[in-house]
């Protein structure tokens, strides 16, 4: 689950973490109202859309040489105006795709005296199953490329659960950020907050990007904070309910939380129902091997029901982009019979316009085949995983 900038930093000064003074603002005079509340007369506003890059993005609805969603405003004179160019238009970044986001709420901070810029985040290493910090000064650039192409420059730093960020943990941090003195002391702190509030908010990424000397308190602040929590953990924290933010969602994905489904939206035109994460990125892969793109991934898990699984039917068929449906069921604790009554109900409710292929195999197959036989429906069987996806990429081939 992603949350806002401004969301973000509230939870992080909840943990002592140094963050600027700024409000939310979901209109042009709120936002006039936040920089008055912060005082002094040079201020940041900033567009809020679950999406990267938003510094260098462009409305689509403003000229190609417009400011892009974070705007420095020199005077209080300049909030307003750069408000009203940003509420309600359209943001497209290098992370949000050509549709780009609507931008509907705004963070309003102080201004920094930026004398350098570090990167900093935390994160679960996949080695080690362990949080790690990331560090880098190569601040408020495209870590990505910065890994690529010069990846000494990033340090990684493993922390031992039992023992919590250490003195040693802490030396590593100041090394590879070339802090001196009392900024060298600070980071002790820092990295102890950012640590606690990793842990005990359940976050699966926290990033700050970029992580400032601020020459006026000569002092470590987290300019930019962006946080992904772990879905996993919601039943521990009920306070993500106000703060998720569902037009930033596919309105698919939402649907399908309901149902406890694992779905995510892609660009394809094949969708795909799967009972396993690991079967369903195998069917993916297969599909873009044999020349299609997949249109989602979707997990309908291993003791999903008929209700559950005709939900899932659901959601596919929704997307205008799909072309083609794949089923690709292995019955372990998955019937196959109960996947076949999900699909067949799924149908008839909301018809089959697209082609649709039916891979079953496990619990209950051959009960699982008669029920598709018997429904009378136009389905495709297919008797493995190759045969399957060659056969969806010719019937949609075929049907275009």
């Amino acid at each position: 689950m992603n949350i806002h900038e401004y969301q973000a930093k509230e939870v992080l000064a909840k943990y002592g973490v140094p963050v600027p003074v700024g409000y939310p603002a979901f209109s042009v005079e709120e936002a006039i109202e936040a920089a008055k509340k912060i005082g002094g007369n040079f201020w940041v506003v900033k567009a809020q859309i679950h999406a990267g890059g938003r510094g260098k993005g462009k409305f689509k609805e403003l000229p190609a040489d417009a400011k892009g969603g974070v705007r420095l405003c020199p005077g209080l004179d300049k909030v307003g105006p750069n408000a009203q160019e940003m509420l309600g238009n359209t943001l497209v970044t290098i992370q949000t795709g050509p549709a780009g986001k609507e931008v509907r709420r705004l963070y309003v901070s102080e201004g920094a005296n930026i004398t350098k810029e570090f990167y900093l985040s935390l994160l679960v290493d996949r080695g080690t199953g362990r949080v790690a910090f990331v560090v880098s000064q190569a601040g408020g650039m495209d870590i990505e490329t910065v890994a690529h192409d010069t990846p000494e420059a990033i340090t990684t730093i493993i922390v031992d659960p039992s023992t919590g960020v250490t003195a040693a943990d802490v030396a590593e941090v100041v090394k590879c950020l070339g802090l001196e003195g009392d900024l060298a002391a600070q980071a002790k702190p820092l990295c102890e907050n950012l640590y606690e509030a990793f842990v005990k908010s359940d976050m699966s990424m926290l990033e700050v990007n970029p992580l400032i000397i601020d020459a006026d308190k000569n002092s470590l602040v987290c300019l930019d904070a962006k946080v992904s929590f772990d879905s996993n953990a919601h039943f521990r924290h009920p306070e993500w309910d106000e703060m998720r933010d569902l037009t930033e969602e596919d309105a698919k994905e939402i649907e399908a939380s309901k149902y406890d489904l694992a779905y995510i939206a892609l660009d394809g035109t094949i969708g795909c129902m799967v009972n396993g994460a690991g079967l369903a990125m195998a069917t993916m892969d297969i599909i873009k091997l044999y020349g299609e793109e997949p249109a989602n991934f979707l997990d309908v898990g291993g003791g999903a029901s008929r209700e559950k699984v005709t939900a899932a039917f659901k959601i596919i068929t929704s997307d205008p982009a799909v072309k083609g449906i794949l089923v690709n069921i292995f019955g372990g604790i998955m019937r196959c019979d109960i996947i076949a009554e999900g699909v067949v109900e799924a149908v008839k409710d909301v018809g089959l316009k697209v082609p649709l292929v039916v891979r079953l195999e496990g619990t209950n197959v051959e009960a699982g085949k008669q029920i598709i036989r018997d429904s009378g429906l136009n389905v495709i069987p297919a008797d493995d995983l190759a045969d399957a996806a060659q056969k969806i990429v010719k019937a949609v081939k075929e049907a275009n």
